[in-house]
């Protein structure tokens, strides 16, 4: 029998799904479309379960779409990897994980010495972004659209999330189910392959 915290997990996954919402915002706003006020303290589902509720949602509803997303996304992540390769750069987030879809924004951590230099960086591409900080911390993200051929043109969301360079060792400790929750272009590149061949 699915318990609350189930449904909640669901309900998030079609609007991660569907609608492109983040975990975070989709497990609250699922909570409160079940019923519970925004005060409700009841226990929010981890990512990991709303992570397989949104491969089972694929797996049932984009089964033909899917794929191809989350092909011209990864290739997409692929060339700011390279272009920000002085940053460390590792992939996380959906594309990495393989439940993007077109809606998904593409997620590079930036492990770097000099938390401008990424900015720097941009600003001498002559790309516009936007600058702001993670929500309860002092992480800076750095916020820009690009156009992605592999989806006929269409805008994508690209955020940098600009970490301590000594933060990267820790960052690349797998999940309870032993997979990684970031990769850099070499793994990219991997993954790619795998999935295209």
């Amino acid at each position: 029998m699915a318990t609350l915290t189930d449904e909640i997990a669901a309900t998030a996954a079609r609007m991660v799904v569907e609608e492109g919402l983040e975990y975070g915002p989709a497990k609250r706003r699922a909570a409160r479309d079940l019923g519970r006020r925004s005060g409700w303290q009841g226990e929010l589902p981890p990512n990991e379960q709303v992570e397989d509720e949104v491969r089972d949602y694929i797996a049932l509803f984009c089964a033909d779409t899917q794929p191809v997303e989350l092909s011209a996304l990864r290739r997409q992540a692929a060339c700011w990897l390279e272009r920000l390769v002085e940053f460390r750069p590792h992939l996380t987030g959906a594309v990495w994980r393989g439940t993007a879809t077109r809606l998904s924004p593409i997620v590079i951590d930036l492990y770097c010495d000099d938390p401008k230099a990424p900015e720097i960086a941009l600003l001498n591409l002559g790309l516009a972004f936007d600058s702001d900080s993670a929500s309860g911390s002092e992480t800076v993200v750095l916020t820009l659209t690009d156009r992605c051929p592999g989806l006929g043109g269409e805008p994508v969301t690209l955020h940098c999330v600009v970490r301590d360079h000594d933060e990267l060792r820790g960052a690349l400790k797998p999940d309870a189910q032993g997979r990684s929750w970031r990769g850099n272009l070499a793994a990219l590149r991997q993954r790619i392959m795998e999935t295209e061949t």
